[in-house]
């Protein structure tokens, strides 16, 4: 399925509105970052990325089993940092700059292998509808040129296809309640 296809697991964020580490919280007695790495491996991505942040990464390296963990020393400054450490050390990993990549947000978990099986059928940068992540990343060095803090949405042409999912974004307590 998608054989060869290097995958990012954005998992740096604060979670200051959760009140808890979003990469930890558990679905269906998965973490979220467990899951995100089990579906991309399942996918047959390889390597897989997590991007963490210090405090976690212990943590996040414990439910990352079959991924490489890394820290974002400054998450602070904006996920598109957290996407470039990611992609530096995929570079570093690979030795060479990949074609494309799949990003997925740890927060954004309504995706399946199906999503990915779709994504895969693109060659430009994609994301699906209606659950938004993960998103195929074809624009490597134009993302490594953005500011840490710019946004992807803001700055890359993004198509939009239909695929299987939901819209899921986990930031708040009550979005926690609404996983089940």
């Amino acid at each position: 399925m998608a054989k060869g296809v290097p995958a990012i697991v954005l998992a740096a964020g604060a979670s200051s509105r959760l009140g808890q580490p979003k990469a930890l919280v558990k679905w269906k007695d998965e973490s979220l970052v467990s899951r995100s790495v089990r579906l991309l491996l399942e996918s047959g991505s390889s390597p897989v990325i997590v991007v963490t942040r210090a405090e976690l990464q212990v943590d996040v390296m414990l439910e990352s089993s079959g991924a490489t963990v890394v820290v974002n020393p400054s998450p602070e400054e904006g996920r598109t940092g957290s996407l470039q450490v990611g992609l530096l050390s995929l570079i570093s990993e690979l030795g060479r700059t990949p074609r494309r990549i799949l990003v997925c947000p740890v927060d954004r978990c309504g995706w399946n292998l199906e999503t990915v099986s779709r994504l895969l059928e693109c060659t430009t940068n994609t994301s699906p509808k209606p659950s938004g992540h993960p998103l195929l990343l074809c624009d490597i060095e134009e993302v490594l040129a953005l500011s840490k803090s710019e946004s992807l949405r803001d700055s890359l042409e993004i198509e939009r296809i239909d695929a299987p999912g939901e819209h899921m974004n986990i930031d708040t307590p009550g979005d926690l309640e609404a996983l089940g």
